[in-house]
């Protein structure tokens, strides 16, 4: 309970982040390049306290990580679930991760303009905006924050990668929009 309860809170401090970046009227005038540019950074920031903070305080406290944190009593969601969990709560944009090498089919690059996108982050830029399709899609460069992150990438049933290490190059936060 009290790990929902930590969950909750987290999933609610970023929603009054992103109310504070983002309101109503300033909003409406923005851009949606701009709009993506903010969701992205309020998401990056949320993602790393996360990490940060509350992954790495649980872990004192014999919670780990886990994919199946649902069913696990001593088990708090990942990283990359804690961004498509703050995904579900936004309304007007699809929040995802994109990887280099992605252990789900959902996280692969959707469209070609993707692919472009993910590849100049790749050589170094930090954050992207473009239009795909009809949508205004947006991307930060993810990284591995702490060699933990790392570390589960590598011992990940479905990696085909094994040698990831804190600091390198990961894939993006995507935001899409229409």
């Amino acid at each position: 309970m009290k790990r929902l309860t930590a969950i909750g809170t987290m999933l609610g401090v970023f929603m009054l982040g992103l109310l504070l970046v983002l309101p109503a009227g300033q909003a409406a005038d923005m851009s949606k390049g701009k709009a993506i540019e903010m969701v992205l950074a309020t998401v990056k920031a949320a993602r790393t306290v996360y990490v940060k903070g509350v992954l790495a305080d649980a872990k004192k406290g014999g919670i780990k990580g886990n994919e199946a944190w649902v069913k696990d009593d001593h088990g708090i969601m990942l990283p990359a679930q804690f961004v498509k969990e703050i995904g579900k709560e936004i309304r007007g944009f699809e929040l995802g991760l994109l990887g280099t090498d992605p252990l789900y089919a959902s996280n692969a690059a959707k469209s070609p303009k993707e692919k472009e996108m993910l590849a100049a982050l790749a050589g170094g830029k930090k954050i992207l905006t473009g239009e795909d399709g009809g949508k205004t899609i947006g991307m930060s460069a993810d990284f591995a924050i702490v060699q933990g992150c790392a570390d589960c990438h590598n011992k990940h049933p479905k990696t085909t990668k094994k040698d990831w290490k804190k600091g390198d190059f990961m894939g993006a936060i995507v935001v899409r929009m229409k």
